[in-house]
């Protein structure tokens, strides 16, 4: 799995924050909880220099509940707030608030001092294609005035969003960086949608996700495919699982790119189980 991917607008948009930066109080990154250290940008923390920010672990519905602890509580000790938010079902959102209030408090009681009241604290999202950035923005606003695809990058343009009439949020694109240096990043990102599935080898790539399910928990594929893994190979497993959904082309052999996106599919959307891929050291 060779991915290195690094489209014109990603580079625009990692431009526009340097830009608008000066314009916000506060930034909210936006991290899947099932991979926060593979979904968070390593130019993130450059760019942002000392501008207070707010970690949000967002889909974490999705992800381990206990591990959404131990990466809370990882943050917490790099000196960085952070809140457990699932933007689909509004869980977690009065929390994001409270908090910048909290952050910003400094900022706004300086701005006070030189008659500059009642101003809105400007907050930034930030964050990688397919965190969930447009289905945070809605569930905030609540409204749907952001467009939100299944396919990752659809945001294109900065946006003013308001909330509340005391909070308003600058949207931007979703950013990757250049390379992916470390190659189990790069497949974190495949494995939840955050690379665009047509530009990988998508048989290949769920082949590696079995593989992983599995090294964490056997049981996630057992269960949900009713199938007796042992020590069969990913590839064998694949082949299990395509005999399970009736994925068959002409000859009685399985078609091996339909069970792959089966199961693709069903990791994401959270079927095979509650799974964090990734955990604090």
């Amino acid at each position: 799995m060779n991915i290195n991917w690094y489209p014109g607008h990603m580079k625009k948009t990692k431009e526009s924050i340097k830009k608008n930066l000066s314009l916000v109080d506060i930034v909210y990154e936006v991290i899947d909880a099932r991979i926060p250290f593979s979904s968070q940008n390593p130019d993130i923390d450059g760019i942002l220099g000392k501008k207070p920010r707010l970690i949000i672990l967002n889909k974490s519905d999705l992800a381990n509940k206990e591990a959404n602890k131990k990466w809370q509580d990882y943050f917490k000790n790099k000196g960085i707030s952070s809140v457990i938010v699932n933007s689909a079902k509004n869980k977690g959102l009065e929390k994001i608030i409270d908090l910048s209030y909290m952050l910003t408090e400094e900022k706004i009681k300086r701005l006070a001092k030189k008659g500059i009241k009642n101003r809105p604290i400007r907050a930034m999202i930030v964050g990688v294609p397919n965190v969930g950035k447009s289905t945070l923005i809605n569930s905030l606003s609540k409204r749907k005035g952001t467009k939100v695809g299944n396919k990752p990058g659809v945001t294109r343009a900065n946006q003013w969003i308001k909330i509340k009439g005391d909070l308003e949020l600058l949207d931007t694109p979703g950013i990757l960086w250049p390379k992916f240096e470390d190659k189990e990043v790069g497949l974190n990102l495949a494995f939840t949608g955050a690379i665009k599935d047509e530009l990988l080898d998508v048989e290949n790539l769920a082949i590696k996700l079995v593989e992983r399910l599995n090294s964490i928990s056997k049981s996630f594929i057992e269960e949900r495919y009713n199938i007796l893994v042992g020590h069969k190979a990913p590839y064998d497993i694949m082949l299990e699982i395509g005999k399970r959904r009736g994925c068959f082309i002409k000859g009685g052999e399985i078609n091996f790119t339909k069970t792959s996106y089966i199961v693709l599919d069903e990791f994401r959307k959270g079927l095979i189980g509650k799974i964090t891929l990734e955990f604090p050291n």
